[in-house]
């Protein structure tokens, strides 16, 4: 059994009396592609804002490869080797798709005040490897010939391709999806699921929160469901195929509830 990548210990965040993640204990086994589910309002997203720095807990902790994370900011994260997309993409729309990947690397020269001023040379050979770098990325999740258009201008389904792009970059161990099918047409879904897969087999563990079951069901191992802030199941998807509480209230449940 590999060892986790990631765990958390009694997480929990509360917002005056709601309690959005309750408790939380749970470990995501490494080179693992893991389906987080549960209805609306159970704390899925609240819980990956948690692991990412986007909030701070209220109690508990969180492990990232053996070492204690928690409340560190998404930057610190990302260095580490955490990375994660967003429900709804957040691109920046007038720059182009190879620019948005281009800006994903931390700490560029170029970033510096000093840096273009002192360094020239430097910032010129940095900038020409992470353009080949993005180039390279952007191949990969099929969008090159869409390197020159502007971000806000490309499909749904293209904005998601792009931020994984974006989260390649940083060549991150672990990678965190919300909802990556929604709103997708089935034809850039199945590119999506494509290249999860291939990472995954390149070694990139996965947690993945997405309500199509049958995505879930196919392409995710283990499953853990949450509902009222609280894991309610942690087990293989067999496991979850059969267990009554979930045929009722979740993998029955039509898409998007």
């Amino acid at each position: 059994m590999a060892e986790p990548i990631l765990s958390t210990r009694g997480l929990s965040r509360h917002f005056g009396p709601l309690k959005a993640v309750d408790g939380v204990s749970l470990d995501i086994r490494e080179g693992s592609i893991t389906g987080l589910i549960g209805p609306n309002g159970a704390g899925k997203s609240t819980l990956f804002n948690l692991l990412t720095g986007a909030l701070k807990p209220t109690a508990g902790t969180v492990t990232l490869a053996g070492r204690d994370v928690t409340g560190l900011p998404p930057d610190r994260l990302f260095a580490l080797g955490l990375g994660r997309t967003f429900q709804i993409p957040r691109p920046f729309a007038r720059m182009s798709v190879l620019e948005n990947v281009m800006l994903a690397p931390l700490a560029q020269t170029g970033e510096r005040l000093a840096g273009p001023f002192l360094s020239p040379g430097r910032v010129r050979a940095e900038e020409a490897a992470i353009r080949a770098r993005a180039l390279e990325v952007l191949d990969f999740v099929t969008l090159a010939p869409l390197a020159d258009h502007p971000a806000g201008k490309i499909s749904g389904g293209q904005m998601k391709l792009l931020e994984l792009a974006r989260i390649l970059m940083g060549d991150p161990k672990l990678i965190l999806l919300d909802e990556p099918a929604a709103g997708v047409n089935p034809t850039l879904t199945r590119t999506l699921i494509g290249k999860i897969e291939e990472l995954n087999r390149a070694g990139k563990t996965f947690v993945i929160i997405e309500h199509d079951m049958d995505f879930v069901m196919r392409h995710c191992d283990p499953v853990i469901a949450l509902a009222e802030g609280r894991v309610i199941f942690q087990g293989t998807a067999a496991e979850a195929r059969a267990n009554p509480d979930l045929l009722d209230a979740y993998l029955g449940a039509p898409a998007g509830d």
